[in-house]
């Protein structure tokens, strides 16, 4: 009998995106003829895992975890590609289970929480089994581990496409879950100005000064111009500069909010699904011609 290598067992995994044990059987099955296992898996998955692994995972959920009073989080972002499977009982148990594995076990990152175990197997077993039997790519995008300076707090919103986890020290609980839902609902890129790219900064201050000399403006006023842009801005993408959601004088700054409470924002993480992913697009009708074009080739 042929040996069964961990290479070819790697070769064949990469190729079909079944499981890893799978893999290992349908080789073995087929006397090490790499050829003939791909056919055996095909026939076992109905040849959905291949043709999964191709396509854009854009779609998802956000899940987070707190546990220890508060003291310790973890939130997890896991892609699919389409929102039907987001609904998904086994794709939403997946999701909940690798947000526990990241507060209990620390992994390093996605690879290391892929080998982590999970069932009869790992996660990269179950989602590769979940691959299969559904026939949808998925894949484990990106988390945090938080260990809070004061106490952790989250928020999900529409339909768990967005999460924030955030790190609260002083204030109270409904504090907590109100800065939670203005992360969610104003998207600040970070806690203050020296959490912002300087690129983007860059970027506007160029658009500014470009508007600016469009508009007639003296070239003397252009830096002055462009600092005004840049500090607006500022103040729209930053967490403190931000006006308060529920501010009832519409005026009320995160930063003023938490003065008057007492309190600090430590940190905050924000997921939004799909975020910087490139989707996909099709035109129907260009795709119906195409067929029909194609139909009308083959007689």
């Amino acid at each position: 009998m042929a040996e069964i290598t961990a290479s070819m067992v790697k070769e064949l995994r990469e190729k079909t995106d079944a499981p890893m044990m799978e893999c290992k059987k349908a080789l073995t099955e087929a006397g090490g003829d790499p050829v003939k296992a791909e056919e055996i898996l095909r026939v076992k998955l109905g040849n959905k895992a291949t043709k999964a692994a191709t396509r854009i995972a854009a779609e998802g959920v956000v899940a987070v975890n707190i546990v220890a009073g508060g003291k310790l989080g973890g939130i997890l972002e896991v892609n699919c590609e389409t929102d039907f499977v987001s609904k998904n009982d086994e794709f939403l148990a997946l999701v909940k289970n690798g947000a526990a594995l990241v507060v209990e076990k620390n992994p390093a990152d996605v690879a290391a929480l892929s080998a982590l175990a999970l069932g009869d197997g790992t996660v990269e077993s179950t989602r590769a089994a979940l691959v299969g039997k559904i026939g949808e790519n998925m894949t484990l995008r990106r988390f945090q581990r938080v260990e809070a300076r004061g106490t952790l707090y989250s928020y999900i919103h529409g339909g768990a496409r967005i999460g924030v986890l955030l790190d609260l020290v002083g204030g109270d609980e409904q504090l907590g879950k109100d800065l939670a839902m203005h992360i969610a609902a104003s998207k600040p890129k970070s806690l203050d100005a020296s959490g912002v790219d300087q690129a983007l900064l860059d970027t506007e201050r160029r658009i500014a000064v470009e508007k600016a000399r469009e508009a007639g403006k003296p070239e003397a006023m252009l830096e002055k111009i462009a600092e005004g842009t840049v500090q607006k801005f500022l103040k729209d993408v930053t967490l403190l500069g931000q006006v308060f959601v529920k501010a009832e004088d519409g005026k009320q700054t995160i930063e003023q909010l938490l003065k008057v409470k007492g309190a600090t924002v430590a940190s905050f993480v924000l997921y939004i699904v799909g975020e910087g992913i490139e989707k996909k697009t099709s035109d129907f009708a260009a795709e119906v011609a195409e067929q029909a074009a194609a139909a009308a080739a083959k007689k």
